[in-house]
């Protein structure tokens, strides 16, 4: 779809007079380049384009100023209400009314940010224009008219923030009754569980959490003696060493393999660093994957890296405060002498940084429900393989901070991950669903589910491509758009409407449109553990939210748009989540191994190994726990890693049937032996057909064994049936029959 059709159809009808005037000015700019542009002509169109900038831009700030005069009128409104004296059900009534004034205040929340995008990309699309049709180059005069009039920064921290305050004291029935209470308590031991990683196309992240925070507020901490929300950017650097062994052994997911990661919250001026370590186990193990992490202070860690520096100071120190139990301090010395080790015997270095801003959705006091979501999310190398240093003797790189999206840095050194993360995680009793509204979230078209979603797998294989032989699964998703049609009424509408029942008003203009021009990109909040030492059941590799809170959302970037759009706002925001994956990384990969060459039946092998060519890779035996799927990237083959659950009972399935096929050529082995040893002529002959295909059952059934024994292990894509092989022995069976039966008939006459 053509962007002034888009346009057309996704404005708002009452503010159609204060959009861009985009169909106005490409049919002034077309008319003047067909007669001949000129410079009289450049001026024209520049004043036209300044008078549209200008209208967009003040519409832009009145607007935003009209929201919160209404968010300043609904909060009046709740505290009068809880202050008389007024029967329950008189309350709940009129907290209804201002319930459908937020709703609707929600309603114009998005409808703003959706204004301001459009707009944008208009400005963005006829300057383009303007320079593929005219003499003049505009683009960068008209940066700097932009930026002096950036209605596209705009910040909703505060608007989102006080509308998430007011939706918790509304549906607490006009009572703060969160407040002062810890927002990791009512964490039982008798729950389950559940973490799943979804993506958010930057198109949908002001709906995703628009509609959020209507049932979960933000989550905010705010730092002691302050009213100020802490900074939303959470930072962690990732060892591993040259090999990347440590990278191979999650993308794996190999009994045992280990993350380890420095993590801090906030600006660079942050003095608490927390170490952290993850360790990933087999379901079939009976444990789970855990998270242990301490803190310690920045001028402590690269002492403590080098093994210079002990926790035993700290330890000590802690011990006479009283603030820790005689276990718990037991534990953070063990931590610390097992990182030591784990640094010095394998040789870790920093190699890739990761940054994003988080917020947090959760009842303060009720873990049945927290979901964060990660946006601005880039990966930084930090590793000096290549011979130039970056991170040099130190813990990490210093020429850069939380200065997103860190222009200064060159194109080969980061990757700005297109889309946001979000994250739910339910605590359910077992058996006990959850709530219709998070159904609904999960199953709706504004996100796309990526289990096991890893920053550190997938920025260290996009930075460091040349060293990485396995790639993560999910590459195959990032060549496809993931938007989807709405299908379900969930989302944000104009207009108020009853909580529980939110019309998606961009349903009709999602199914027709193929492509989207911007995005607004925020700053959300995030949590922090004050704990010195923290251990968290988790599998996932993407963090808790508790870790730090702040603001909502600071600010409309430019993330999503092209290379084209990036540029003229004068920063390097470019998409390189995929510049150097491998090209046919989004077609079906092929399996084989080397057991296919004995196979009689290889032919059987699913996906696209079953019409792959046969110039074929194998794959490597240093790595048995992993489904490794070839693609060519023009250089050489990389491998895909395809997450595939394979338990103990799954190995003993396969002896089972190997048994079997072994149990019915032992039988029809001993029948042969009868024949042959007892029988006249005839069954001789018989008994030598049996004992002949009493053998080759017996090879066929070991060759089988092999081959499903050997793709079990490297967990390759199933299926594993065979349909050949009883259908040839049945053949086989029915001839030597017959042939029994065509001699014996033969004899008698």
């Amino acid at each position: 779809m053509k962007f002034g059709q888009q346009l057309r159809e996704s404005l708002n009808p009452d503010w159609k007079f204060y959009y861009v005037d985009y169909a106005g000015l490409k049919k002034s700019l077309y008319e003047r380049a067909d007669k001949g542009y000129t410079a009289d002509d450049e001026a024209e169109f520049v004043k036209m384009l300044d008078g549209e900038l200008e209208k967009v831009n003040s519409f832009q700030q009145t607007k935003s100023a009209e929201m919160k005069r209404r968010i300043e009128y609904c909060e009046k409104q709740v505290a009068m209400i809880t202050a008389n004296s007024a029967s329950d059900s008189a309350k709940r009534e009129q907290l209804s009314i201002i319930e459908k004034e937020i709703d609707a205040v929600i309603s114009e929340v998005y409808e703003l940010a959706k204004f301001t995008r459009l707009n944008f990309t208009a400005f963005i699309k006829i300057v383009k224009k303007h320079d593929k049709n005219a003499p003049f180059v505009l683009k960068p005069t008209f940066t700097v008219r932009m930026n002096n009039r950036p209605f596209f920064k705009e910040n909703y921290d505060e608007l989102l923030l006080e509308l998430s305050r007011l939706y918790n004291i509304v549906r607490n029935g006009g009572v703060d009754i969160d407040q002062g209470k810890d927002p990791q308590s009512g964490n039982g031991q008798n729950f389950v569980r559940q973490t799943t990683k979804y993506w958010v196309h930057p198109d949908n992240v002001m709906e995703l959490k628009l509609y959020i925070l209507k049932y979960l507020p933000v989550l905010v901490y705010r730092k002691k003696d302050t009213d100020e929300p802490p900074n939303p950017a959470i930072t962690s650097i990732y060892f591993d060493n040259e090999n990347l062994d440590l990278y191979q052994g999650r993308i794996e997911k190999s009994e045992g393999a280990e993350a380890i990661r420095l993590r801090w919250y906030g600006d660079m001026k942050s003095n608490e660093i927390f170490i952290e370590r993850k360790t990933h186990h087999e379901d079939w193990t009976g444990e789970k994957s855990v998270k242990e992490r301490f803190s310690l202070k920045e001028k402590h860690v690269n002492d403590f890296l080098a093994g210079r520096y002990t926790l035993d100071s700290k330890i000590e120190k802690l011990r006479e405060e009283g603030l820790k139990s005689e276990q718990d301090l037991e534990h953070m010395h063990t931590l610390g002498s097992e990182v030591q080790r784990s640094v010095h015997d394998k040789h870790l270095v920093p190699v890739t940084r990761t940054f994003y801003n988080r917020t947090a959705f959760q009842l303060p006091g009720d873990a049945q429900v927290r979901i964060s979501l990660d946006t601005e999310l880039t990966m930084v190398r930090e590793d000096s393989f290549d011979g130039k240093p970056r991170a040099g003797d130190n813990w990490r790189r210093t020429d850069i901070g939380i200065d997103y999206p860190f222009p200064q840095l060159p194109e080969k050194d980061v990757c700005r991950f297109p889309y946001a993360i979000l994250e739910v995680k339910l605590q359910t009793e077992s058996g006990v669903e959850p709530s219709q509204w998070v159904t609904d979230l999960i199953n709706s078209h504004l996100v796309e589910a990526v289990p096991k979603f890893s920053k550190f797998i997938h920025g260290t294989s996009v930075l460091l491509e040349d060293r990485v032989e396995v790639f993560p699964f999910w590459f195959s998703q990032m060549d496809r758009d993931i938007r989807k049609p709405a299908t379900k009424t969930i989302g944000v509408s104009r207009g108020s409407s009853p909580r529980g029942s939110i019309v998606d008003i961009d349903s009709m203009v999602r199914k027709r449109r193929s492509t989207a021009s911007g995005s607004p990109s925020q700053s959300p909040s995030s949590i922090r553990f004050q704990d010195e030492v923290s251990i968290d059941v988790d599998d996932d590799d993407a963090g808790d939210i508790s870790s730090q809170n702040g603001g909502v959302d600071s600010q409309l970037t430019t993330q999503g748009y092209d290379d084209e759009h990036t540029a003229l706002l004068g920063d390097s925001r470019g998409k390189r989540h995929l510049q150097k994956r491998p090209e046919h990384a989004s077609q079906k990969p092929t399996t084989s191994s080397w057991l296919q060459y004995l196979n009689p039946f290889s032919h059987l092998t699913s996906g696209a190994g079953a019409g792959a060519s046969s110039n074929r890779q194998h794959p490597s035996r240093d790595a048995p726990f992993v489904a490794r799927q070839d693609i060519g990237n023009g250089t050489g083959d990389r491998r895909i890693a395809v997450p595939v659950r394979v338990e103990p009972k799954v190995f003993f399935a396969n002896e089972r049937t190997f048994l079997s096929w072994l149990n019915f050529a032992i039988v029809l082995g001993s029948l042969a032996l009868g024949l042959l040893n007892f029988g006249d002529r005839t069954g001789r002959i018989a008994g030598a057909a049996f004992t002949v295909i009493s053998m080759g059952v017996m090879v066929y059934a070991l060759m089988l064994f092999q081959w499903r024994a050997e793709r079990i292990r490297r967990r390759e894509a199933g299926p594993y049936d065979d349909r050949t092989g009883p259908t040839v022995l049945v053949v086989v069976l029915i001839s030597a029959v017959v042939l029994n039966f065509y001699l014996k008939v033969n004899s008698s006459f």
